[in-house]
């Protein structure tokens, strides 16, 4: 699986001392936006960046790779601006990444995530809904003393993020085959608000901070939501056939949550009609059955011989070089444009 989804350019080290470089300018600034909450709120938030445990011990590390500041403070200095420009829009995005995942997890029912507890699991679903709605409002706080056009590009990118999110929801009630069941055009229009929408926000926001003009920030963008789109195919297939290892995820994971993901979606348009029936009923197999997890292994194998795992990888590969050709367009710092092409190739090789 790792052979087929990585693709080939810098090095992974050098994007990871981008990110480490990122994370260094821009963690500062997002300690200092949660330590303005309320004590019992800005422990649940340190926890969900992993800053903390339960009881609000300080660990090391933790906050995730840091991919959307990155990808705010590069498109900055592609455009010819420093990366100090792009520090509170790098914030805002973060603090609106945790806000979603937060409720996300309410949502979906999800118990782990990043190899611990997800919030609500941890302190309740109340609590976890407040500290969300905390998040919010602090990103939307960091964002409004900078350049104008940038609340705007922010409340945009969280209505199509709703919009997504919606889509998926009733992407749940959609039968697995059939005139009403959900198609590959109806999955990328959702991923591209869902996953897209913050990956482009980040993006634009840093352009438009980094003095880039309206322009280059809405071609940052558009690059921005192709890397989402790539992202999202390759979260898809780590959904399936990832190592929980890495992924922190029980193995065939969106199978057991019954979730129409690419692969899935693909798979079940392709093999329409007897096969398409079948993968339903290997899916729907009821969670506490004794032959569950050999159901889901025989779905796992009916989705990549149908084609949905090169499916999902071709998409990934696909999208990520209409990003490139963006950025190789819109920059005008060349060496910043190596760091920030580096960094897309790492957002879509989710293998490591």
């Amino acid at each position: 699986m790792a052979d087929q989804m990585r693709l080939t350019g810098p090095a992974l080290p050098d994007a990871l001392e981008s990110l480490e470089r990122c994370r260094d300018l821009v963690q500062p600034a997002l300690h200092d936006a949660v330590g303005r909450l309320h004590p019992s709120v800005g422990r649940m938030a340190s926890f969900a960046f992993g800053w903390c445990d339960v009881d609000g011990v300080r660990r090391g590390g933790g906050g995730g790779k840091g991919l959307r500041p990155a990808l705010a403070v590069l498109c900055a200095e592609a455009v010819g601006g420093s990366a100090a420009d792009a520090v509170a829009g790098a914030v805002a995005v973060e603090l609106v990444h945790a806000f979603s995942l937060v409720h996300d997890d309410i949502m979906d029912g999800d118990e782990r995530r990043r190899h611990q507890d997800t919030l609500w699991k941890a302190f309740g679903v109340g609590p976890a809904v407040l500290a969300g709605d905390a998040l919010l409002a602090l990103a939307l706080g960091t964002i409004g003393s900078t350049a104008e056009g940038a609340t705007a590009m922010l409340s945009a990118a969280l209505v199509e993020l709703v919009e997504g999110q919606a889509a998926d929801i009733s992407f749940e009630g959609r039968p697995w085959a059939g005139p009403h069941a959900v198609t590959v055009d109806e999955y990328t229009a959702m991923a591209a608000d869902k996953t897209g929408s913050l990956l482009a926000c980040a993006a634009g926001l840093g352009a438009l901070l980094g003095g880039g003009g309206s322009d280059a920030a809405a071609a940052m963008s558009t690059a921005g939501r192709h890397l989402g789109l790539a992202f999202q195919a390759i979260d898809d297939l780590l959904g399936i056939w990832g190592d929980p290892s890495v992924t922190g995820k029980p193995v065939f994971s969106d199978l057991r949550r019954r979730k129409k993901s690419l692969p899935v979606v693909f798979a079940a348009t392709v093999e329409n009609g007897t096969h398409a029936e079948l993968l339903g009923r290997l899916l729907d197999t009821a969670p506490d059955a004794p032959e569950r997890d050999l159901d889901l292994r025989r779905a796992a194998d009916l989705i990549a011989r149908a084609g949905g795992r090169a499916f999902g990888a071709e998409q990934s590969d696909g999208h990520l070089r209409q990003a490139l050709e963006v950025i190789g367009a819109a920059a005008v710092d060349l060496t910043a444009a190596a760091e920030l092409t580096g960094l897309a190739r790492f957002v879509a090789d989710r293998s490591h």
